[in-house]
C-alpha cells in the first residue's frame, strides 16, 4: 500500500501545501503541546489535547506529501498515514491508535476514562511525534519548513 492507493481508493484528496500551511499547523500543535500540560486539566483533557496534537502532526505530514484525507475514518486514516509519510513503526501508530479510542470513550460516552498516567504517555508521544514531523520535513520537504519549526 502507499499514498497512491489511498488517493485511488478515495481515502486521501490531493493537496497542495505552503510553508504558511506548515507553520501554522506546527502553531496549533505547539499550543496543543502548551495548553495539555496546563495545571487543573482533567486527565480526559490533558491526553484529548495532547491526542489533537499528535493528529496535527499526522495531518502536518500528509500536506507536506501532496494530500489531505477524506472525511471518512479521518483521525483513524491520519494516523496510520505515519507509516508513509514520518516512517513510523507499526508499534507507534498502534499506540496513537489505542488512544484514539480512549479519546473517543472520554469525548463522547463517559469522563473519567483517562488516567493520568494515560495523559502523560499520551504528552510524551505528542512531543516525540512532533520532533519526529520536524526532522522529516527538513530532510524530506525542506522548502515548506518554517524559519523556526
Amino acid at each position: 500500500m502507499s499514498l497512491r492507493d489511498w488517493l485511488k481508493s478515495g481515502w486521501v484528496m490531493e493537496h497542495e501545501t505552503t510553508q504558511q500551511e506548515i507553520g501554522d499547523l506546527l502553531s496549533v500543535i505547539d499550543r496543543d503541546l502548551s495548553d495539555c500540560q496546563s495545571p487543573g486539566l482533567s486527565p480526559d483533557w490533558r491526553l484529548g489535547i495532547a491526542y489533537n496534537a499528535a493528529l496535527q502532526v499526522a495531518v502536518a505530514g500528509l500536506a507536506a506529501e501532496g494530500y489531505r484525507v477524506a472525511r471518512e475514518s479521518h483521525h483513524f486514516r491520519a494516523i496510520q498515514s505515519l507509516a508513509f509519510t514520518l516512517g513510523s513503526d507499526a508499534a507507534l501508530i498502534a499506540q496513537l491508535d489505542a488512544f484514539r479510542k480512549k479519546r473517543n470513550i472520554s469525548d463522547y460516552e463517559r469522563a473519567g476514562a483517562v488516567s493520568a498516567q494515560d495523559a502523560g504517555e499520551m504528552i510524551d508521544l505528542a512531543k516525540r511525534v512532533r520532533e519526529d514531523l520536524v526532522g522529516w520535513l527538513r530532510g524530506a520537504h525542506p522548502n515548506v519548513v518554517p524559519e523556526a519549526p
